[in-house]
């Protein structure tokens, strides 16, 4: 027995969960439907796959939901994972979705996976027979991975990096790498039975004036970890900017650099794709402003050629939007998708350019590290300042990175910090800031925070 093989017995001999047979699992993985892969279905249509997020703790409204989102004509489903769960507090989600059970309450924030389990999952799954996205946040999903492949769940959202700095305050980053060093194997390993499993990098961070650079970067780094381990089929993604302009220049260098890095560590036979996250910033309170913005970023996501858009709802400000919300978005956005045929082309040469020599100034900088391994480069990159996440809780991060908008909405990097950005291109970001006399940076701060509402 291989010491991995090992490992990942004693991580799945869980006190929470049944006996894991993974005889039995990579059969079922070997023979499983073609439509539960979003890889194949990322190879096989031309139309841009629409996503809702949702999640409830019980089967039976999990089940629900589906069906709705079906009605919709939804392409992937959404498993959020409760948060509970999110910590590995099994113990905890397993009393919740009891009393969710019990009194018909959710008094879970998502579904408990490792509670339910994954014999119990794959019914739902193969009957629905849809791809489904695991979305989770969890810097140790070691086990929660295990049990969604084993579920049929055949994509797999988050990384080291996206699902631990804008969410954690004390995780050790060095562990959340090695955790998610064990999560791109096990992936690896499962697609060569059968489609490629999907791994998906979390693009819109902290969703506070992220600038793209640092997005970017992230999101290559990210992608690297995962296709080093031997995974062939990636999504980097990035959330609306709230400006047009910049969505498509972070699009088009986002896309070009991608695959550029890709190649240049001899994964030429990795598929990437682009993924667009709608608005993940505050709602409007007014709902038809809700619509207008929904619609916005759908246009904007077919202008980039997004392979997959994730939506938002019109209820977002007052809390977690039901099922039918959920699925009047889906069917809005597949609406206003089905009237864009015939985009124009566009960019803007000038920012394509600045922004393309910030992130490889950056990733320069990671890669020029010592360290024998990348992981461990960008472990010293992030300790050193050199990547850090704007308005992120973690104690590791730097946070004396300061971000911006510009008059026409664009994110810009006003303090540098410690970020290895040359002064031509640190240059051409301050050119572009206006502050109004005697406007104090803090008010601009929450006024562009709170740009839609």
């Amino acid at each position: 027995m291989s010491l991995f093989r090992r490992e990942r017995e004693i991580i799945t001999r869980n006190e929470y969960v049944d006996h894991f047979d993974f005889d039995e699992i990579e059969e079922f993985v070997k023979n499983a439907s073609k439509e539960l892969f979003i890889s194949h279905r990322f190879k096989t249509s031309d139309a841009m796959q629409v996503q809702p997020r949702g999640g409830f703790p019980t089967y039976e409204k999990v089940f629900r939901l589906y069906e709705e989102f079906k009605e919709a004509g939804v392409d992937v489903l959404p498993l959020t994972i409760d948060s509970n769960t999110r910590l590995n507090d099994y113990a905890t989600a397993k009393k919740m979705l009891a009393l969710s059970e019990e009194n018909d309450v959710d008094m879970l924030n998502g579904y408990p996976l490792i509670n339910h389990g994954y014999r119990t999952t794959r019914k739902m799954i193969t009957h629905f027979d849809t791809p489904v996205s695991l979305r989770h946040g969890t810097p140790d999903a070691r086990l929660l991975v295990e049990m969604a492949l084993a579920s049929g769940i055949f994509e797999i959202e988050g990384g080291p990096i996206t699902y631990l700095l804008p969410y954690s305050k004390n995780f050790p980053l060095d562990k959340a790498f090695l955790y998610w060093k064990y999560v791109e194997k096990v992936c690896a390993l499962y697609s060569k039975l059968n489609e490629p499993i999907n791994r998906e990098s979390f693009g819109p961070l902290s969703a506070t004036l992220q600038p793209p650079a640092i997005v970017i970067v992230i999101q290559i780094i990210e992608m690297l970890l995962s296709l080093e381990e031997g995974v062939k089929s990636f999504s980097v993604s990035f959330s609306q900017t709230g400006s047009m302009i910049q969505d498509v220049v972070t699009a088009n260098v986002i896309r070009k650099l991608s695959r550029r890095y890709a190649d240049m560590f001899g994964h030429h036979d990795a598929d990437i794709h682009l993924v667009y996250h709608q608005w993940m910033g505050a709602f409007p309170y007014n709902k038809e402003f809700s619509d207008a913005l929904i619609t916005a970023s759908t246009v904007i996501a077919a202008m980039v050629g997004a392979d997959k858009i994730i939506t938002k709802t019109r209820n977002e400000a007052f809390g977690i939007p039901t099922k039918e919300a959920n699925a009047r978005a889906v069917a809005s956005v597949k609406y206003t998708l089905g009237m864009l045929k015939g985009l124009p082309n566009v960019s803007d040469e000038e920012e394509e350019e600045n922004l393309t020599n910030m992130v490889n100034e950056i990733m320069e900088a990671v890669l020029n590290d010592s360290a024998d391994t990348l992981w461990r480069k960008v472990f010293n990159a992030i300790k050193k300042g050199h990547i850090e996440i704007p308005f992120s809780p973690h104690v590791i991060n730097a946070n004396e990175v300061i971000t911006i908008r510009d008059p026409q909405e664009n994110i810009r990097i006003l303090e540098r910090g410690k970020l290895p950005i040359s002064d031509r291109s640190f240059a051409f970001e301050r050119s572009k800031i206006r502050l109004k006399e005697g406007e104090r940076v803090v008010d601009k701060i929450i006024k562009d925070i709170g740009i839609m509402q």
